[in-house]
């Protein structure tokens, strides 16, 4: 097979997605390699080791796992995004392995360029028997899972011109139907993966507590509830001068990050 380096370049080409101002769009080539050093790791665990993994085929199906997305995710192209918007995950499979055959067509002999589309196709198939497709799958869905899970998230509803308040309606909405559950338990081949996958919901679920906290001002509620429900403090009211109160009368920051303020 052809040096890694070489394809790692091309798939960086390829997922590169272009924008209406004209900086590239890093996001897939950032997640691409994200996913490489979770199968990377996943494929020397215990459980997984004593299979015989075609580690090259595995890296070149981890780089161009999301090419069939990135063909029609131009910012600057209206139709290629409306077409995105009618693809599923299978569509965008089959759409990468394209990408594979019209872009390492040189680089790969048969045998290795059968392997990798089978790879990318059967790591959507929950009844594989494709080690390598197994690894790519766990690795995929541990990358939905904690921090960067909420990341990559974040990123959708950025998109999409949603706020905190859509963020926090759409993970209620998984809670209630139990859908983080159901991912732990069906989604992952490898029980030590899925251990981790656990841990890292933990941590999501601590997060979006936080933000739902900070999106509603929970914190100062408690905040005046606390200072109400306290024995009464006589604060006397000070009076504002016509032009409004002055700097000596109103709070300060610190004095080496203080702005002066004063009535003209």
């Amino acid at each position: 097979m052809a040096d890694l380096n070489v394809i790692k370049e091309i798939a960086e080409q390829v997922l590169a997605i272009p924008t209406v101002k004209g900086i590239p769009d890093r996001y897939l080539i950032d997640r691409a390699y994200r996913i490489l050093r979770h199968c990377g790791n996943i494929a020397q665990l215990n459980e997984v080791r004593r299979f015989q993994i075609d580690h090259p085929c595995l890296n070149v199906a981890v780089l161009f796992h999301d090419a069939g997305f990135a063909c029609y995710a131009n910012q600057a192209d209206r139709a290629a995004r409306m077409v995105l918007a009618d693809l599923n995950d299978r569509d965008i499979r089959d759409f990468s392995t394209q990408v594979i055959h019209e872009k390492l067509s040189e680089l790969l002999n048969p045998r290795q360029m059968e392997r990798v589309c089978s790879i990318i196709a059967e790591s959507g198939s929950r009844s594989t028997y494709l080690i390598e497709a197994m690894i790519l799958s766990d690795a995929r869905n541990l990358d939905d899972m904690g921090a960067v899970g909420l990341f990559n998230e974040m990123r959708r509803y950025v998109v999409h011109g949603y706020g905190a308040t859509e963020a926090l309606a759409s993970w209620k909405r998984k809670i209630d139907y139990d859908y983080w559950t159901a991912r732990l338990r069906e989604s992952f081949r490898f029980d030590s993966v899925r251990n981790i996958a656990r841990k890292r919901l933990q941590i999501a679920e601590q997060f979006m507590a936080q933000l739902h906290t900070e999106n509603r001002a929970g914190d100062l509620e408690d905040l005046l509830l606390e200072q109400q429900l306290a024995p009464s403090v006589n604060t006397p009211i000070v009076p504002a001068s016509p032009c409004g109160h002055t700097i000596e009368e109103l709070p300060a920051l610190p004095k080496n990050r203080r702005q002066a303020k004063t009535c003209s």
